[in-house]
C-alpha cells in the first residue's frame, strides 16, 4: 500500500509563488518532472518532461515563458501549419496543478512513485495569438462573467425573483461545472457476447450492482486516491452496461467486461474541465495495474449503452458580505421552477443547440452512441417537471433541470448529450455563450418567470419572442416510447446523424454562429480550423479503419452448413448474407461495393456523398449482422 500521507497530489493556485513552488518541490525529491500541458482545438495536450532540477534553476522564465514547440505537434489546422508553426506553451498560474504519479517507476531514496508535475497551459501561436480549447473556454468565462452582471444592474426587475436587494451586493459571478464520468473495463482480449450483454441490460442485472474482484480493488483505490487529489469523490458505481465476471481456475476473476461510473464535486468552469483531464488518466492507471483495461470511448460495443459524460451548468452569485447566491433558482423552490434568469439560460441552450453540437458531438464514435432506447438524447427538448414539487427525471431528453427543493444552490442543467471523448473545454465554453444568449434575451424583454415557461411550454405553431415557431422544446413524456420518429423530427427537429452532417450546421444556422463569434470568444479562422481538425479525423477514420474492421466482419461470415445436410432454411439465409457480403464489400468489374464508393467519395473530397454511403453502410452492415445471426443460430 502506498504512503499516500507522503505523497504530493496537487499545487493549489494559492501556492503557485516561485518561492512556494520551489520550497514543495525540494520537499518532495520522488517528482522529479515537469509537463506544460497545452490543449489544442482537438482537445489532444502536450505532454513533454521537463527535468525538475532544469524547471527549478529558471523557474520564473518557465512559468511567464514557458516552452516551445511547433504545429506539427499540437492540433491547429489553418492556424498553425508547417510554413509558420511557433507555437509556445504558457502556463495558467490561476488552476491547480496537479501531479501525474508513475506507479511503475518507485522513486528508490524515498519509496514513491516518480512523479511529474503538469501544468495546464496556454497555447500561443507567433508569440501574441492565443489559441486552442483552453483561450476559448478562458476568454468564454470572462465575457459571460461581465456580462451576466451587466445585464443584472441594466435590468434590476430581475432581483424581484432573486434573494439580493441591489446589484451592488454582487461582488462575484460563479460559473459552476461538474461532469460525470462512465466507461468501460475489461480483461485484455475480452470481447464479450454482443447478446448476453444486451440482455443482461434489458435486464438490468449490473446496474448498481456490488462489485467483486479486481473491479472492486480497482473502484474503490480510485475513489480514495481521486479523494486524495481533491477531487471530492461522491460515489462510484456499476452502469447498466456489462455481464458478470467469471471465476477462472486460477481463483482469480477472469472475462469481465462491466460499466462503471463514477462522480465528484462542482468546481469552477475551467477548473472542471482541467480535473476531468486528470480523472482519466488516474482512472486509466489504477484500474491496468490490476489487469484491467479501460475505454472512455462513446459506444464501444454496438447494440449495448454507451458512455456517457453528462455536463452540469450552473451559475451564482458571491455577495460582498461572503454569502453565494443561485442566479437560477427561484426565490420560493417551492412556488416555481426557476427565476428569469434560469429561464433565460435554459432557452439559451435550447434555442442555439444546432451549433453547440459539433462541439459536443464530432466523432464517428459518438454519433454510435445517441441511438433512440439506450438513455441517449436524440432531440432537442427539455424535460423540468410537472410540478415545481416534483424535480424531473426524465432520462430521455437533451437538457434535464436538475434541483433541490431544500438547497436552492444545487439548481443546474444537466446536459445529456457529451460523451467521455467530448472536448470538455468547448462544450462548456460553447454552452455558456448560448446560455449568455438566452438571458440576453429574456432579460431585455422584461421577462417573468411565467412568462417564460409560458415560452418553454410553446406548442408547434405559437409565435413566441425568442424560440422558432415551428418547434417545440418541452416534453415530460419518454420521448422515445411516446413520440414516433416522423413526431420527433418535426417537434423538436431533425437530429444530423453524422460528423459532416452535424458540421453542417455551422452554415446552416449562421443567425446562431454569431453568439459564439461575440468579442472574439471564438473567431472564423478558429472555427475554420475546429471545422478542419474535426472533419480530417472523420473522414480518416472513416477510410482507415470503419471500413476495414467492416471488411473484417464480412470475412468473418463464413458458411457454417454441410450442402449434403441443412435445412432450405439455412441456404435462404446463406443466399441472403452472400448478397449482403458481395454488396457491401466486394468489387466487380463493371460496378464497385459500398465500401469502395465511401473511399471513393472521400478521396475526392466529395463529404456529403460520404455522409450519405456511410448511412447506408451502417444500415447494411446491421441488416448483415442480423441476418447472419439468425442464420448461425440455426446451424445444428
Amino acid at each position: 500500500m502506498l504512503a499516500y500521507d507522503k505523497m504530493l497530489f496537487n499545487i493549489p493556485a494559492k501556492d503557485h509563488e516561485p518561492g512556494k513552488v520551489r520550497e514543495i518541490l525540494k520537499s518532495h525529491p520522488e517528482i522529479m518532472f515537469v509537463s506544460l500541458v497545452g490543449l489544442d482545438i482537438g482537445g489532444q495536450n502536450t505532454d513533454e518532461k521537463i527535468p525538475v532540477d532544469r524547471f527549478l534553476e529558471d523557474m520564473e522564465k518557465f512559468l511567464a515563458e514557458g516552452v516551445q514547440t511547433d504545429g506539427s505537434s499540437v492540433v491547429l489546422p489553418i492556424i498553425a501549419e508547417l510554413n509558420n508553426a511557433k507555437v509556445d506553451i504558457i502556463p495558467d498560474l490561476n488552476v491547480s496543478w496537479y501531479v501525474d504519479h508513475n506507479f511503475d517507476f518507485i522513486h528508490e531514496p524515498s519509496g514513491l512513485p516518480v512523479g511529474t508535475l503538469r501544468i495546464p497551459s496556454f497555447l500561443v501561436h507567433n508569440d501574441t495569438n492565443e489559441v486552442g480549447s483552453r483561450v476559448i473556454l478562458r476568454d468564454a468565462i470572462t465575457k459571460i462573467k461581465k456580462d451576466l452582471l451587466a445585464l443584472i444592474k441594466n435590468n434590476p426587475y430581475v432581483l424581484e425573483y432573486l434573494p439580493i436587494d441591489s446589484a451592488d451586493e454582487i461582488e462575484e459571478i460563479l460559473l459552476t461545472c461538474a461532469t460525470e464520468l462512465e466507461f468501460w473495463v475489461k480483461t485484455p482480449d475480452e470481447k464479450g457476447d454482443r447478446e448476453e450483454l444486451s440482455t443482461a441490460q434489458v435486464m438490468k442485472e449490473q446496474y448498481w450492482k456490488r462489485t467483486i474482484g479486481p473491479v472492486r480493488t480497482a473502484l474503490e483505490k480510485t475513489l480514495l486516491l481521486l479523494d486524495r487529489y481533491g477531487f471530492e469523490m461522491e460515489m462510484g458505481h456499476k452502469e447498466v452496461g456489462g455481464i458478470k465476471a467469471k471465476l477462472g481456475n486460477s481463483g482469480k476473476y477472469d472475462h469481465i467486461m462491466e460499466q462503471l461510473e463514477i462522480d465528484w464535486k462542482y468546481s469552477d468552469a475551467m477548473q472542471a474541465a482541467d480535473n476531468e483531464k486528470q480523472v482519466k488518466y488516474i482512472v486509466r492507471d489504477v484500474f491496468r495495474l490490476h489487469g484491467l483495461e479501460v475505454t472512455f470511448r462513446a459506444k464501444p460495443i454496438d447494440g449495448v449503452a454507451g458512455s456517457g459524460e453528462h455536463t452540469h451548468l450552473g451559475a451564482a452569485a458571491r455577495l460582498k458580505n461572503g454569502k453565494i447566491i443561485s442566479l437560477f433558482a427561484p426565490k420560493d423552490m417551492k412556488a416555481g421552477f426557476l427565476n428569469p434568469i434560469g429561464f433565460g439560460a435554459l432557452m439559451g441552450l435550447l434555442k442555439n443547440y444546432e451549433v453547440l453540437n459539433p462541439f459536443i458531438t464530432s466523432t464517428n464514435d459518438a454519433f454510435n452512441r445517441l441511438k433512440p432506447g439506450y438513455e441517449a438524447p436524440v432531440c432537442i427538448v427539455t424535460s423540468i417537471g410537472h410540478t415545481a414539487f416534483q424535480p424531473s427525471r426524465n432520462r430521455t431528453v437533451l437538457i434535464g433541470l436538475v434541483r433541490d427543493l431544500n438547497n436552492p444552490l444545487s439548481t443546474r442543467f444537466e446536459l445529456r448529450s457529451p460523451n467521455p471523448k467530448s472536448n470538455t473545454y468547448l462544450v462548456i465554453a460553447a454552452s455558456y455563450m448560448a446560455i449568455l444568449d438566452g438571458i440576453t434575451e429574456a432579460l431585455k424583454a422584461g421577462k417573468t418567470p411565467e412568462q417564460l415557461l409560458a415560452s418553454l411550454s410553446k406548442k408547434y405553431g405559437e409565435e413566441d419572442f425568442y424560440f422558432e415557431k415551428d418547434r417545440e422544446y418541452r416534453s415530460e413524456k419518454n420521448v422515445f416510447d411516446e413520440y414516433t420518429e416522423e413526431e420527433r423530427d418535426r417537434l423538436f427537429g431533425e437530429a444530423p446523424r453524422t460528423v459532416w452532417e452535424n458540421v453542417c450546421a455551422f452554415d446552416k444556422y449562421p443567425e446562431k454562429m454569431q453568439i459564439l463569434f461575440q468579442d472574439s470568444v471564438m473567431t472564423p479562422i478558429v472555427l475554420e480550423s475546429f471545422k478542419k481538425a474535426i472533419l480530417d479525423q472523420w473522414a480518416t477514420e472513416l477510410h482507415s479503419r470503419i471500413i476495414p474492421d467492416n471488411m473484417d466482419l464480412l470475412r468473418e461470415c463464413v458458411v457454417l452448413h454441410d450442402e449434403h445436410d441443412c435445412a432450405d432454411y439455412d441456404i435462404y439465409m446463406w443466399n441472403k448474407v452472400q448478397e449482403l457480403r458481395h454488396y457491401i464489400g466486394q468489387d466487380r468489374l463493371d460496378s464497385k461495393c459500398l465500401l469502395t464508393k465511401i473511399k471513393d467519395a472521400l478521396d475526392e473530397g466529395d463529404y456529403q456523398l460520404a455522409s450519405d454511403l456511410q448511412l447506408e453502410m451502417q444500415n447494411r452492415v446491421k441488416e448483415l449482422t442480423e441476418v447472419y445471426t439468425a442464420y448461425r443460430k440455426n446451424i445444428l
